[in-house]
């Protein structure tokens, strides 16, 4: 096998990794009942007039499954992020404390289910549509290569290397979207 084909396929299974790890990081935001910080990662607070993700300003925790507990760490932002939750729409109700703010997740109904696991699986369409497109950018690399001068049987078996690629990476999110459909449908 020539350097540039395995240059091609190294770069093309670094793509296809990459929109694995995108998808993992999306899943995360795709809540499934359970409390978890991440809940709140896309929430910005208004921070002396920046806008600033919430884990800089204060400390996020969840003490058990049902309960998400915000400690700023300066009383004076207590207003602030209480009023950034509730802006960012994420359907939590905070209750300030005067220390901190606890937010009571509550459980899904089975209609939200039904629309986070379709949310999951636009994710997972999303994430293969990017693998196929890493797929067809190789197997155009490899055309170039086999109009310049490469031997057809190589480049017949690179794209055949693609594709099993491409196949691996497409079975292993359909495995991340049966895990995080069966999380989301778990009561």
């Amino acid at each position: 096998m020539t350097e540039e084909i395995k240059f091609i396929l190294d770069s093309t299974k670094e793509s296809m990794n990459g929109s694995v790890a995108h998808l993992e990081k999306e899943f995360l935001n795709i809540r499934a009942g359970k409390a978890s910080p991440q809940m709140l990662g896309g929430v910005y607070v208004d921070y002396y007039g920046s806008q600033t993700p919430l884990s800089q300003v204060a400390n996020v925790n969840t003490p058990d499954a049902r309960t998400i507990t915000v400690t700023p760490w300066e009383k004076a932002m207590l207003q602030p992020i209480e009023k950034a939750i509730m802006i960012a729409n994420l359907g939590f109700n905070p209750m300030n404390n005067g220390d901190n703010i606890i937010i009571s997740v509550p459980p899904l109904t089975e209609e939200r289910r039904k629309d986070l696991v379709k949310q999951a699986k636009a994710e997972a369409e999303d994430a293969k549509i990017s693998i196929r497109n890493a797929r067809k950018d190789a197997n155009n690399d490899i055309k170039k290569l086999e109009k310049e001068g490469t031997s057809e049987d190589i480049c017949k078996t690179a794209e055949e290397d693609v594709q099993k690629l491409t196949d691996a990476f497409i079975k292993k999110i359909d495995e991340h979207l049966v895990i995080k459909e069966a999380e989301i449908m778990k009561v």
